[in-house]
């Protein structure tokens, strides 16, 4: 059966290591998006779960092994662990790269659609898409706020 082991802040990957090491099945899904980092855009990986992971194993011998492995805060439902279906479980796997990451793929947008620039120098400012521009994710979109038409990253935007 699989449950959910709740983790202390930053510590899945020690987590699921020392698991894995004690014949515990676990699966730790990341996500690999696009931020905005220190004024240019960088693939970020981290937890899709932040501060938990989901482990299969038997709780009536088991439980204590995990409740007392480093890093471990407890399981979820502690005395009567929630378990998660296995469909649930097979869903995120099927999702998750050889490497056990999500990728996420920026919006498609269309012309006339109403967007919001999510980062960078014109953070907060709205948007009309115009069209995608010949290079590396980039688009035109007309900003309401000064009525100009201004070229983007693809990325930074969202819709509104």
């Amino acid at each position: 059966m699989w449950y959910v082991v709740y983790t202390k802040p930053g510590r899945e990957d020690d987590v699921a290591f020392l698991l894995q090491n004690a014949g515990i099945s676990v699966l730790n899904p990341k996500l690999k998006s696009v931020k905005y980092k220190h004024n240019r855009f960088a693939d970020v990986i981290e937890p899709l779960f932040p501060c938990y992971l989901f482990a299969d194993f038997d709780k009536d011998i088991s439980a204590h092994l995990i409740t007392y492995t480093r890093g471990v805060k407890y399981i979820i439902g502690k005395r009567n662990p929630v378990v998660i279906p296995d469909e649930v479980i097979n869903a995120m796997k099927e999702r998750m790269g050889d490497n056990g990451v999500i990728v996420v793929s920026p919006q498609k947008f269309k012309t006339g659609d109403k967007v919001l620039v999510k980062e960078g120098p014109l953070k907060s400012f709205y948007g009309i898409f115009e069209r995608e521009v010949k290079g590396a994710q980039r688009v035109m979109i007309l900003l309401n706020a000064i009525h100009c038409r201004v070229e983007i990253d693809n990325r930074s935007l969202s819709a509104a």
